[in-house]
């Protein structure tokens, strides 16, 4: 068997190449831009959203067909999966939020959620709640179970153009145009934290698996990772040319992948805080980025109306290949220091909450076998024992085993905890690794795409179900006045919403500066008269939401005693 290694003990590129992604599958159905994406929890199906109006249900198991959702009646901004699998939320730019069944019926819920775009769609980890972010500066919670509106994050002064579930549900990070990343808290509904260290709009945010951390990027090309604890920032990263569009965490949270409107995806070592891998095959901006749920394969969409599914591998090494790489390394890692190492609990072999005191009984006499020979100084001058180790003999499946059936989950690493060490077990390259894979301009013909949901053409039943059930937020999740107060604001924006679909555009424009200041002193009124015309709807909703629940109260009380009545007539008849 040759080498792995070369000359100079190097590991040579051959051994590794099979660490770098690669491209799984080529998705083509949409029409138009790919704007979102998300993967099941189950790893079998991916949602993409399109400039096409249409959300695509693409089933990742071989020669299955795809299903093609028609019923916004404008741009789809964004798609989730509901933790159970059994759900996907969307919004569009139509102001409506769907809740679709993902199989072939194609039976959806439409939620008239917000009075501009909706921009962000976002489940809770228990698939109760659902977080809605829009064009009109305000951040909604709604009840899936109950389809109702809860409350309203308004602090923003701009478009808000992501919210997020921390992995708890306790907390809710959102990110605008107005250059700011906020922090609420759920139950207390204020903002507790803000972030505003950025050169142009936040366009995307996100917390990593263990919640400690939220990671945002912007307009101004960069992608900022801060503690929540310590409110402080960890790790800056500038590694695109243009605006970053969407990222997604690794599961491990160890890595990152960015898409940005420079074409290309970037994979991130949030352990070492480098760049590890530039990905080519989009033809202009890259739109959507989105790891599965295990974490093996990632999606990225683009405005060439691509879904491309890569194989993550680079998070795929075996174990005891990682040791033999390891151990052929040429420099040495630095001698570790105690306070490098942070204990966990439980530890892997069994969990004693004291050390183990091992006292075997040692015979004052000579063993029998094998036969000794007395030779130089005193034999009982000292005793030398020899003992079996044992502890470090543990199978490698066994610790994986154990470590699954423990109560105690460890607590999550810190990015500071893990001290760079060098080489990385990648190849030791000084710059990224970049991968260019052929990517065929045609349809793919497979899979076979069914067409499912309602006509894309029909006009949309206010908060109508698609088999017919009434929504129970008619009436009061818009009123005509208020939608028409803003519609003249949102066809004045409307060609700002266009860029964000076409190659090299950001779409994120500031004023212009030629603008009289009389007409910008009148304008920044009206902003002014918006926003407390917003805050005002968003309290008239609670107090109407607390209006509903307590006349169903009293509608179920009168129903108990119109049933006791009923029940003491009968009696009394009787």
């Amino acid at each position: 068997m040759p080498d792995e290694t070369g000359q100079n003990g190097n590991l040579s590129m051959s051994s590794l190449d099979r660490e770098d992604p690669t491209l799984a599958r080529h998705f083509k159905g949409h029409k138009d831009a790919v704007t979102c994406s998300d993967f099941s929890p189950t790893n079998k199906q991916l949602a993409t959203g399109s400039a096409d109006k249409t959300l695509m249900i693409w089933n990742l198991s071989p020669k299955s067909r795809a299903f093609r959702f028609v019923g916004h009646q404008d741009v789809v901004t964004s798609v989730h999966f509901s933790p159970s699998g059994e759900l996907v939320a969307s919004g569009s730019r139509d102001r409506t939020v769907r809740l679709w069944t993902p199989n072939i019926k194609g039976e959806s819920t439409l939620f008239k959620a917000h009075t501009a775009t909706v921009r962000s769609v976002c489940f809770s980890a228990d698939g109760q709640r659902l977080l809605t972010a829009s064009d009109d500066k305000s951040v909604k919670v709604w009840s899936v179970h109950r389809q109702k509106f809860i409350f309203s994050l308004n602090q923003h002064t701009n478009w808000v153009r992501c919210a997020r579930f921390s992995p708890d549900g306790r907390l809710v990070a959102s990110c605008g145009d107005d250059r700011t990343v906020r922090l609420w808290d759920t139950s207390t509904r204020l903002c507790i934290n803000t972030f505003t260290d950025y050169g142009g709009p936040a366009t995307f945010v996100d917390f990593n698996s263990s919640g400690t951390c939220i990671a945002s990027s912007g307009a101004d090309n960069t992608l900022k990772i801060w503690d929540i604890r310590t409110n402080k920032l960890l790790q800056h990263y500038q590694v695109h040319s243009a605006a970053i569009n969407s990222f997604s965490f690794h599961p491990s949270g160890n890595y990152l992948i960015s898409g940005s409107s420079d074409g290309t995806v970037k994979i991130l070592d949030l352990l070492e805080g480098r760049l590890i891998y530039t990905l080519h095959g989009h033809k202009g901006p890259v739109l959507a980025v989105a790891f599965s749920r295990e974490g093996d394969h990632f999606a990225s969409g683009g405005s060439d109306a691509q879904v491309l599914m890569w194989k993550t591998n680079f998070d795929a090494l075996d174990y005891r290949e990682m040791l033999s790489r390891h151990r052929k390394r040429v420099t040495p890692d630095p001698r570790p220091h105690l306070t490098d190492i942070h204990p966990r609990s439980p530890h892997l072999h069994l969990p004693h909450s004291t050390s183990v005191e091992i006292n075997p009984a040692v015979t004052d006499v000579h063993s029998v076998s094998p036969h000794v020979v007395d030779v130089g100084e005193d034999l009982f001058s000292s005793v030398v024992l020899m003992w079996k180790t044992n502890f470090d003999a543990l199978d490698y499946r066994e610790m994986l085993s154990r470590h699954r059936k423990r109560v105690t989950p460890d607590p999550p690493p810190h990015l500071t905890d893990i001290h760079p060490r060098s080489s990385h077990l990648h190849l030791p390259h000084s710059t990224s690794v970049e991968i260019n894979p052929a990517v065929t301009d045609v349809h793919s013909v497979s899979p076979h795409v069914v067409d499912v949901g309602e006509d894309l053409f029909s006009s949309v039943g206010a908060g109508r179900h698609a088999s017919g059930i009434a929504d129970p937020r008619e009436g009061f999740s818009t009123s005509t006045g208020l939608a028409s107060s803003f519609t003249r604001t949102q066809h004045q924006e409307e060609p700002r919403e266009e860029e964000n679909l076409r190659p090299g555009v950001s779409g994120l424009q500031e004023e212009h500066t030629g603008t009289p200041p009389a007409l910008r002193s009148t304008l920044e009124h009206i902003v002014q008269q918006l926003d407390i015309l917003t805050q005002t709807v968003a309290v008239l909703e609670e107090r109407l939401t607390l209006t509903e629940d307590k006349l169903r109260e009293c509608l179920d009380n009168q129903a108990v005693i119109l049933e006791q009545m009923q029940q003491q007539d009968e009696s009394h008849g009787d």
